[in-house]
């Protein structure tokens, strides 16, 4: 009986929500108010489209009303909008609405409905002095028009992409053989000196900024150069190739002008520029230098990418640089030959530096810190073997060195260095006035001598300080600097100074520790 009574009360409620379907309105008088005035569809490249943008329309009256039209003034407009869901008027018979103009729009009392908006426009389209690309939504009434201004800035670039075929298939590069001996390809192109429309694409200026989609190879024998003030952005699931036996060469600069600390340097990133995509993670792949390639850079910010620089049995040369927000490495050696100046290296899914098979590292004055959050995540981690996905040693390789010398090793788990050492081969480290986030207590390390020179009195011996908060200026915003009272402040050995910071700032002697000369940190 309960049951019965409870199911006709839910009919009830059901009809009574659904039944009104059609209502009596009355034409709008023109009194309708917007969330904003205006809507900025922030910067955007030429022909790519934009995220999606929100514009609230509320009916403050106490009648139902219709809105005779809601329309875009450009005939022929790169904007699209929906208006609470509805596509517009089918003017193309295509079966779907155009996202140009609605016509009876009703809006319940003290009521509002979403208008979402969107564009694709060129360059070409815009206003050549300012490459502003502008247009109006039209809200139709019985009084007139009311208006509400869309506004995009469109930044033209190089577009380097893959070629197309005539089967539908695209180009695409070779990155080896698999365990059954097929070949492993990937969507991409090598870059060519005499394009026909780019012409030499091995050397990226600051003139426009540059786009690529699906992987650019440097083929053997090849050298990319980027100058200063470069921008390159990549598409999702993109990046470069350096392969066997190519070179990579970034060439920033310090910039002069320290309110736009970017100015000359070279910045990779990702292709959406509206602020919301700023600092999220995994937008592109990253850098994937191959075996017997290398890669020299200088004043690079690398920002976004799933693994910032994969160096496998490659040769990288990397200084006064800025790695940060990549979603699983910041840089990535398999039996590689790194060395670090002034690098600083924040925020990564699993480390932010990461060896595995072995190889040669050498890293002064650099910072390295993970507040990634997650239980596995550490800054740094070293081994002399690779394990496949079934957890096997497939490659076993001697760590010929990994030398750390004024740096910063910290983050926000207990242990932010990991050691992983294979007894059949050789495990040279050496860590000398770094300060390291190390506590050992309950990790089940707690007797491993691997990590004794960070216990006292070998970490005293080694002039390394364990466990003292740097007090970066603020880690999470990619702000690594330290103030004259930090405890890394003046800790460092003038053997293994780099004269200058990543800023160019002359260091004191004896010199602080990490990337950054210690300053005041502006107000």
């Amino acid at each position: 009986m309960h049951k019965a009574i409870y199911f006709l009360f839910i009919g009830f409620v059901l009809s009574l929500t659904s039944c009104r379907k059609d209502f009596d309105t009355v034409p709008s008088t023109g009194n309708l108010e917007f969330s904003k005035q205006t809507v900025y569809l922030d910067t955007i490249f030429s022909d790519i489209g934009s995220s999606t943008y929100m514009l609230k329309v509320y009916n403050r009256s106490n009648k139902d009303i219709s809105i005779p039209s809601v329309s875009l003034a450009k005939a022929d407009s790169k904007y699209r909008i929906m208006v609470d869901g509805m596509t517009g008027v089918d003017a193309d018979n295509n079966g779907q609405g155009d996202g140009k103009l609605f016509t009876n729009v009703e809006l319940l009392a003290k009521d509002s409905l979403f208008i979402f908006i969107e564009t694709t426009v060129n360059i070409a389209e815009a206003n050549p002095t300012d490459f502003l690309y502008t247009d109006e939504i039209l809200f139709q009434s019985v009084n007139g028009t009311q208006k509400v201004n869309l506004v995009t800035l469109i930044q033209d670039a190089v577009f380097l992409y893959p070629e197309k075929y005539a089967d539908g298939t695209k180009e695409s590069l070779l990155l080896g053989l698999d365990e059954e001996g097929n070949q492993v390809r990937v969507t991409g192109f090598e870059l060519n000196e005499s394009d026909p429309i780019h012409g030499n694409e091995f050397i990226f200026t600051n003139d426009k900024p540059y786009v690529i989609y699906g992987f650019a190879g440097i083929p053997s024998g090849k050298t990319l150069s980027i100058e200063a003030g470069a921008r390159v952005h990549f598409h999702a699931n993109s990046g470069i190739v350096v392969q066997n036996g190519g070179t990579l060469n970034v060439s920033g600069n310090i910039s002069p002008d320290f309110s736009n600390p970017l100015e000359n340097e070279v910045v990779f990133e990702g292709d959406r520029l509206e602020p919301g995509f700023s600092e999220i993670p995994g937008q592109w792949f990253g850098i994937w230098m191959q075996q017997g390639s290398n890669s020299n850079i200088d004043h690079l910010t690398l920002k976004n990418a799933t693994l910032g620089f994969f160096a496998d049995q490659a040769s990288l040369t990397i200084q006064n640089s800025q790695v940060y927000n990549n979603s699983n490495f910041g840089i990535l050696g398999r039996n590689a030959n790194i060395t670090g100046k002034n690098v600083v290296v924040n925020l990564a899914g699993e480390a932010c530096l990461a060896s595995i098979a072995g190889g040669s590292y050498d890293f002064r004055h650099c910072t390295f810190n993970n507040n990634w959050g997650t239980p596995g995540q550490v800054s740094v981690q070293m081994s002399n073997f690779e394990k496949d996905q079934q957890g096997n040693i497939v490659t076993l390789a001697d760590l010929q060195q990994a030398n750390f010398y004024n740096s910063i090793i910290f983050g926000s788990n207990n242990i932010e260095l990991y050691l992983d050492k294979n007894d059949t081969k050789a495990f040279n480290i050496d860590f000398k006035n770094c300060l390291v986030k190390f506590r050992d207590a309950g990790t089940g390390i707690e007797d491993d001598p691997l990590y004794d020179f960070l216990r006292t009195p070998s970490a005293a011996a080694n002039q390394n300080i364990i466990n003292e908060n740097p007090q970066f200026q603020s880690a999470n915003s990619n702000k690594l600097a330290i103030a004259p009272d930090s405890p890394a402040a003046g800790k460092g050995s003038s053997l293994y100074i780099i004269p200058q910071d990543i800023l160019g700032t002359t260091r004191s002697s004896p010199p602080d520790l990490g990337a950054y000369q210690s300053a005041p940190f502006p107000n």
